[in-house]
């Protein structure tokens, strides 16, 4: 039998695990561009705040006193100092409460009045920049009092964002070269989280049709649910399958066994009566009951090779012997209309692996055409020979032969064109092809030359007998 198509699969797992693994990697390198510029923004501005602070306290220092005027010491460290950090341009003021003293009067001022040990840090916009600035105070003795100055020095950030972008630049690199590396190992780690399944998969596909015993192969936890659910399919099938051999089997017994009491009781009735109408009613009704038996026959052996198909269990059977036991049960039949039955080649074993039963019913089909389709006082032939590594069942008859126009007549349900007057189903060629195609087989039909047809059935031979 052909294994069943499998599903058409909705999605791939193993595909969607690496592109969820992959897009996860690229939100995390986002987000490590993003953190590692804030953080260097932060850093940067810690410094600069920190060199900031350093040379406003330097510019206060220098400020002092000289004969009740201020005297201020601007060092050029300070300024050096500074522009360390890149080109940036440099603004300073000191005021009074009376007014400027020095640098830049539109210089924006603190909004809170700083203190002499701890600058004050704002930001502003000057001059088309945005600045960082850093005020104090001084208190310085002029004469007989005490003057406030408040130093403002501020700068440009054009070194702090260049050291921000440079940094979140070499952070975006480094994600990148992440992320380069996330498709392989999101590969690697989807295969590894789908092997179990494909493990799982494999031990089920190994097993044979007839293999219906609960899966106990080693899985992870998750998947102990699918296994439970798989192993409960299992159960139920077997129980299907037990259920269908039964009535199988059971509706064999209750069909067979009424249409032949049926039968032989209106043949026998029509050989007592004398009766010409009456005889005609019961011809009829014998004639009726012989297809009604045929066809419910072949119907369930239908069903029992489809059925034994999908259990299919080989074992050692000689066709010789079996040829020649369905030979004997077919010749009390054709022996009726004067039918000679012969045989060639069942005088040596031919063994071959496969279901008896199966063979039988096989073997019982092509012989029945043979004999249904044969005319009155002819000829049937059953040669069994050795075909290379097959056993050739040749079964030839004096019938009516095929017509070239029918179609393959091994299909369900067919019959010839030529055979509308004589009883039949249809289905007699079809369990033979399928009994063949079970056993690694085959079956033809082909006329013959002068009259009648060839039906052949081929079956490999056992390993032993090759």
């Amino acid at each position: 039998m052909k294994p069943a198509a499998a599903s058409p699969a909705g999605f791939s797992l193993r595909r969607r695990l690496v592109w969820q693994f992959a897009a996860l990697s690229l939100l995390l390198v986002v987000a490590l561009f993003f953190a590692v510029r804030f953080a260097a923004e932060r850093a940067s501005r810690a410094s600069q705040d920190a060199v900031l602070g350093a040379a406003v306290i330097s510019v206060g220092d220098g400020i002092r006193a000289v004969e009740e005027e201020l005297e201020l010491d601007l060092p050029y460290a300070t300024f050096s100092m500074l522009g360390a950090m890149g080109n940036e341009r440099i603004f300073y003021s000191l005021s009074t409460g009376d007014g400027l003293v020095t640098g830049y009067d539109d210089l924006p001022q603190p909004q809170v009045t700083p203190g002499d040990l701890s600058p004050v840090f704002y930001g502003a916009d000057y001059r088309g920049s945005r600045l960082r600035l850093a005020a104090l105070t001084r208190r310085v003795l002029l004469g007989q009092r005490i003057e406030e100055i408040t130093v403002v020095l501020g700068q440009t950030r054009y070194g702090q964002a260049a050291i921000a972008r440079d940094t979140a630049r070499s952070a975006a690199w480094i994600g990148l070269g992440f992320l380069a590396l996330t498709v392989p190992v999101a590969l690697w780690a989807a295969r590894a989280v789908i092997r179990p399944v494909d493990r799982l998969a494999e031990a089920v596909t190994r097993r044979g049709p007839q293999d219906l015993r609960p899966v106990l192969h080693p899985a992870p936890r998750e998947l102990v649910p699918l296994m439970g659910a798989l192993n409960g399919f299992i159960a139920r099938l077997r129980g299907a399958l037990q259920l269908a051999e039964t009535f199988i089997f059971e509706a064999a017994h209750r069909i067979r066994t009424p249409l032949s009491l049926v039968r032989t009781e209106a043949e026998m009735a029509l050989a007592e009566t004398t009766d010409e109408a009456l005889r005609q009613r019961l011809r009829r009704m014998v004639r009726a009951i012989g297809e009604s038996s045929r066809s419910a026959n072949q119907i369930l052996d239908h069903a029992m090779v489809l059925y034994r198909s999908d259990q299919f269990m080989a074992e050692p059977v000689d066709v010789a012997a079996l040829a020649g036991s369905v030979l004997r049960s077919v010749r009390a039949v054709a022996e009726m209309r004067d039918i000679e039955m012969r045989a060639e080649g069942l005088d040596q074993p031919c063994p071959v692996l496969g279901d008896a039963r199966m063979i039988e019913v096989a073997l019982r089909n092509i012989l029945d055409n043979a004999v249904k389709f044969s005319p009155d006082e002819g000829n049937v032939l059953l040669r069994l020979s050795r075909d290379g590594g097959m056993a050739r069942i040749e079964v030839t008859d004096q019938g009516r032969g095929l017509v070239a126009g029918d179609a393959d007549l091994t299909g369900r349900f067919r019959r010839g064109s030529n055979v509308g007057d004589v009883v039949g189903s249809g289905l007699g060629l079809t369990i033979v092809t399928e009994v063949a195609a079970a056993h690694g087989g085959r079956f033809t039909l082909s006329p013959r030359p002068e009259k009648g047809t060839c039906a052949t059935l081929f079956l490999p031979l056992s390993s032993a007998s090759a």
